[in-house]
């Protein structure tokens, strides 16, 4: 596999870092192609010009003359190639399916500030956004933390099988943002989710993923990203 070029929005962690996370963890070379200088425009343009299989939206990939979109996708790619993923396939199967159901969790989470629209301000949409959120720590929260414990219940340390795969990394980051966004109710659900919660904290300590946290590369979370801080929209399920 030649050297990753990773295209992403350069100023969010969003989607896109879930795929940075693999490569860092695992001491990837790669280029953050939108962090470069006119980065940004050839993002654009290859977005506009792409041949038969253009992205619709970043986060997308090129690596050995192709160039692939969607998260699930990009790391079901890496997975083998990073030593990210079990090697039989039904393992296999279930890193891609939970993969698959964090895909769900950064959709709602996002829809709680964005409601009606993603092209429309927050401002725009706050008394929807108030509800959606309500029901997201209310309901949602409990139901996809609470399964994500269920299955380190059974599984122990990491999600399927003896060693991290990506979507180890991923359910990391999902507590991170979570605790980013929703602060108040994290700290309500949290006493509840001991294996969630070690997991975050064993994955954490992993060396070369440590570094990378406490690095420069790691873009803060901001109100631009998928998980936003709003306090009025933070409530204790």
């Amino acid at each position: 596999m030649t050297t990753c070029r990773l295209y992403y929005w350069p100023s969010i962690q969003g989607r896109g870092e879930l795929v940075r996370l693999a490569f860092e963890d695992t001491g990837t070379r790669y280029v953050d192609v939108a962090r470069k200088p006119g980065g940004l425009d050839k993002m654009l343009k290859l977005m506009r010009e792409g041949k038969s299989l253009e992205p619709f939206a970043p986060p997308f990939l090129e690596t050995d003359g192709v160039v692939f979109a969607q998260t699930a996708n990009i790391l079901a790619f890496l997975g083998p190639r990073l030593g990210l993923v079990p090697e039989d396939e039904a393992s296999r199967l279930h890193v891609a399916q939970l993969q698959l159901t964090i895909a769900d969790i950064f959709a709602e989470a996002h829809d709680t500030h964005h409601p009606i629209a993603s092209g429309l301000y927050y401002d725009d949409q706050k008394r929807e956004a108030r509800k959606r959120s309500a029901a997201f720590v209310r309901d949602r929260l409990p139901k996809f933390l609470g399964y994500f414990n269920r299955v380190l219940d059974r599984s122990g340390d990491y999600l399927v099988g003896a060693a991290a795969s990506y979507t180890d990394l991923s359910l990391f980051q999902v507590v991170e943002g979570l605790r980013y966004a929703f602060p108040k109710a994290m700290a309500a659900l949290e006493p509840t989710l001991p294996r969630v919660v070690a997991h975050h904290d064993r994955i954490a300590l992993r060396p070369r993923l440590a570094r990378y946290l406490a690095s420069s590369r790691r873009i803060p979370f901001n109100e631009d990203g998928i998980f936003r801080r709003y306090p009025e929209l933070d409530t204790r399920p």
